[in-house]
């Protein structure tokens, strides 16, 4: 039986925030007795220390407790799902870092480097407020344009000014943007199901028309199999890809995550 807890216990969170109030009161008792201190020491000795006044916006801060938001259950999923949905990238196109999301703290955290000689074909995230049978949301690859960047050696500028290589500038890891779902990859990854939805950014006048899998060419369909299936083979793990499915699969797949997400959410309040 999973257990997913979305509520968070109050006591810790009453008990961290009677620690810091602790901690500002001791600290207000400290500032206060090094003033008497000063102020003894200007009335008379040569080394007085001056009178610090405290910038009072800096204090304010300090004894505010704010909490982040989770990009797992504070970002909404948008108002287009299932077909159109928020996505969180985690990791960017050609990248080799395995960044994940950290479910307790809601950072990005890096969990490994890929073994294999392979990076990403396109950003890789998943889907806020969706749940799938791993315990983890829907996961999510985003295909889209990027922008190049031109990039000069010294002989080259010297020359003609010919540009000798390009980078590609990435989605930053810990953004979200919008996605439309073009069609499910049904993956088994050691024994366990673990499908990808392959979407294109809906803000991208390259890619935001596509519409069914069948819109792209056969061969970037082929590069993210091959990338799947090789990506943990020097890890010495199995990892199979079954056929694309069309949108449809797609659509129906996040709905399905969406609702037992919901399934939790309710359970979790009647706890």
């Amino acid at each position: 039986m999973m257990e997913l807890s979305f509520a968070l216990d109050s006591f810790l969170i009453l008990g961290s925030i009677n620690v810091w109030f602790d901690f500002l009161t001791v600290a207000e008792v400290a500032m206060a007795s090094n003033d008497g201190e000063v102020n003894a020491k200007e009335g008379g000795g040569s080394h007085a220390l001056p009178h610090v006044v405290l910038n009072e916006r800096i204090i304010n801060s300090m004894s505010r407790r704010s909490m982040a938001a989770h990009p797992w259950h504070d970002l909404e999923i948008g108002p287009g799902a299932p077909s159109v949905f928020n996505c969180v990238v985690e990791i960017s196109k050609g990248g080799k870092v395995k960044y994940e999301l950290d479910k307790t703290s809601g950072l990005i955290k890096v969990d490994r480097v890929l073994y294999s000689s392979v990076v990403y074909p396109h950003n890789y995230g998943f889907i806020p407020r969706t749940l799938c049978e791993d315990s983890d949301p829907m996961d999510v690859l985003v295909l889209m344009q990027e922008n190049i960047v031109f990039k000069l050696n010294a002989y080259a500028l010297y020359m003609l000014c010919m540009p000798f290589s390009t980078l590609q500038e990435p989605v930053l890891p810990g953004s979200f943007l919008r996605a439309r779902a073009i069609g499910l990859m049904p993956m088994i990854d050691q024994g366990e199901k673990d499908d990808k939805i392959i979407a294109v950014c809906a803000d991208d006048p390259e890619f935001r028309h596509y519409k069914e899998l069948s819109d792209l060419p056969p061969h970037r369909l082929a590069e993210i199999r091959r990338f799947f299936e090789d990506y943990k083979k020097n890890e010495n793990k199995s990892v199979a890809v079954n056929d694309f499915l069309p949108a449809e699969a797609a659509i129906s797949a996040i709905n399905y995550s969406m609702d037992l997400y919901a399934s939790y959410i309710v359970e979790s309040l009647r706890q």
